[in-house]
């Protein structure tokens, strides 16, 4: 009897250690298929998938908010929590405003531009180097729900007219002059009705919408206001209109246009909303660690995405301070860092390289300096290198464009050196960039050239009155374009290799090869042109004219730009002019514009001239 429990025990055993068995086998099995199940996807996704795993586990800030507060909201914030905290300084002149009396100041101006008919979408330009009430002017057209339009400091006659007439501008704000264009003498060519008709009263055939020019001082014009005037108009009125319109100003209206020659065309008004704007400057603050006790010295111009965005829009969502420069120079960068002891400076490769070579540098003590952007345009290793050894700063890099709000990817703070030099990092949060192949429309593979393209809260509301550029430039499935080629590695950091469209890009600023050969056909003697980016040490790129003349024509290079002289912006002017029979063409006669570049770089070691 007992042998026959024992027998029994060890069948039982042996019975549940064989169901064991198989539950266990049965495990194995599933996990065996998951890991194939892995490797499968692994193999059909490519090494993306691989990349995004690894750059998953990179964003230790994958959590950061997107916020629906309006520009005005942001600055009220300030205002309300730390009003006695700096929030803009001209260290040169002393000149100082705490987020309260900036609150004050812009509710006084917005108030003034309310009784002289400024209201909610109106479009109010604004035609200054970074004088003080450029931000001003800025922060009231955010709370009145008006549209500020900001206008390039080097723009010509035709191209402000261009802009003005193209925009519907409605208030054109503006300082006299910037180096030796004369911007009061350019807005009476355009406007002659100003010196004849009362302030307030403008009625021109050429730009209906134009109703007001504000001069931004206390000099008078004929025909125009100053900022000194509108102050006074809204110290006596009261608040009634301003928080009406407040109430209604919503954080995705546009707030903002900048003209870019974009990818294709003369130049296009790109619409901007609060959210694209204030949620790009965030983030791009957050990628540098920014908060409330940083200083920045912005001496990048604030008409351009660099300053608007990257440096205003991240300096207002961290309420830090704001250490401005009116107009790019050295030296005064230099001290406003030293005295400030500012944590943080923007700049192009240009900027950097005049800072470090200035003959005074030694003199001031940057060791307050922890971060920065240096963009615009490519930027040596070398170069980044000093400044990181010698400005006692880790430099980061921000790669986009004017419709992506600018932001598309950006290298952050704690990336190696090498990332950082030699990739423009991985994409923005809530973001989703892909490389495009541009021919088939798929994505590519890791290490795979395609176009960069872009979805995400970031993109552009559309061109101004441009519906079909803007069906042109974001696709059926949401993405953005850029026209730039790049790949992206096995870590998921994005290079740019080359570009798609025939932009050229000097020092920071998009110059489009068509407006130019458009200009210069108007010249007599010119057959026929073509202008491509010529590779340039100091700017990344220069502007290059090839020529064929007419024949027996009698043209000289100095010929060519002096005929651009005071015509066009001065950074589209070509550095070369370099006369030829014929241009490279494709078997079915088309221009290869990408030949242009080597053709001029071996036209100019032929005749012994070193690019610059």
């Amino acid at each position: 009897m007992e042998k026959i429990k024992k027998v029994k025990s060890i069948k039982k055993r042996q019975k549940s250690s064989i169901e064991e068995y198989r539950k266990s086998e049965e495990e194995k099995t599933e996990r065996e298929k998951k890991i194939e199940k892995f490797k499968e996807n692994a193999e059909i996704k490519g090494a993306r998938f691989i990349a995004d795993i690894q750059r998953l586990l990179k964003k230790k800030n994958a959590e950061l908010p997107l916020f629906d507060l309006t520009i005005g909201q942001w600055l009220e914030k300030w205002a309300a929590e730390t009003p006695d905290k700096e929030a803009v300084v001209y260290s040169d002149r002393d000149l100082r405003f705490t987020y309260s009396q900036l609150n004050q100041r812009v509710n006084r101006l917005a108030k003034g531009f309310i009784e002289i008919g400024v209201t909610r979408g109106s479009h109010v330009g604004i035609w200054a180097t970074n004088v003080p009430d450029w931000l001003t002017i800025m922060y009231a057209c955010t709370k009145i729900g008006a549209i500020c339009i900001t206008v390039n400091t080097n723009y010509q006659q035709s191209e402000l007219e261009y802009l003005c007439k193209d925009s519907d501008m409605q208030t054109l704000c503006l300082i006299d002059r910037d180096r030796d264009t004369d911007y009061i003498d350019m807005v009476y060519k355009m406007l002659p009705e100003l010196r004849t008709c009362p302030r307030g009263a403008l009625k021109s055939e050429k730009y209906p919408c134009m109703k007001n020019v504000v001069f931004i001082g206390q000099e008078k014009y004929r025909g125009m206001y100053n900022t000194q005037e509108l102050f006074l108009l809204g110290d006596n009125t009261g608040n009634k209109k301003l928080d009406e319109l407040r109430a209604q100003t919503n954080c995705h209206d546009v707030v903002n246009m900048q003209y870019t020659s974009g990818t294709t065309g003369f130049p296009k008004g790109v619409m901007l909303t609060h959210y694209n704007i204030a949620n790009n400057g965030f983030l791009t603050g957050e990628h540098m660690k920014f908060t409330a006790e940083d200083k920045l010295c912005c001496c990048v111009p604030l008409f351009h995405c660099f300053g608007i965005v990257l440096a205003t829009m991240n300096v207002i969502t961290h309420g830090c301070t704001q250490v401005m420069v009116e107009r790019f120079d050295p030296l005064v960068v230099l001290a406003s860092i030293h005295k400030e002891r500012c944590t943080a400076v923007y700049g192009v490769p240009t900027m950097f390289i005049a800072e470090l070579n200035h003959p005074m540098f030694k003199m001031f003590n940057l060791k307050s300096l922890r971060t920065g952007i240096m963009a615009g345009s490519l930027c040596p290793i070398e170069l980044m290198k000093e400044v990181e050894d010698k400005m006692y700063m880790r430099v980061t890099s921000v790669y986009g464009l004017t419709e992506a709000s600018p932001g598309m990817t950006h290298t952050r703070i704690e990336q190696s050196f090498i990332e950082r030099c030699t990739t423009v990092g991985y994409e923005f949060e809530h973001t989703d960039v892909k490389v495009i192949n541009p021919e088939t429309g798929e994505f590519c593979k890791l290490g795979e050239q395609g176009e960069l393209c872009n979805k995400g809260y970031n993109n552009m509301k559309g061109y101004y009155n441009n519906p079909e550029a803007t069906a042109e430039t974001i696709d059926k499935n949401g993405y953005l374009h850029s026209g730039d080629l790049g790949i992206q590695d096995e870590h998921g950091n994005y290079k740019i290799t080359g570009r798609i469209k025939d932009m050229i890009i000097r020092g920071g600023e998009n110059i489009y090869p068509r407006e130019i050969e458009e200009f210069l056909y108007h010249m007599e003697g010119i057959k026929d042109v073509q202008v491509a980016g010529i590779p340039s040490k100091k700017y990344g790129e220069a502007v290059g004219a090839f020529v064929i003349l007419q024949p027996n024509a009698d043209v000289s290079q100095a010929d060519v730009k002096d005929f651009c002289k005071n015509k066009i912006a001065r950074f589209k002017i070509p550095k070369y002019v370099l006369f030829v029979k014929e241009f490279p063409l494709t078997g079915s006669g088309k221009i290869q514009k990408f030949k242009l570049k080597d053709v001029g770089l071996q036209m100019l070691k032929e005749q012994g001239i070193e690019v610059e």
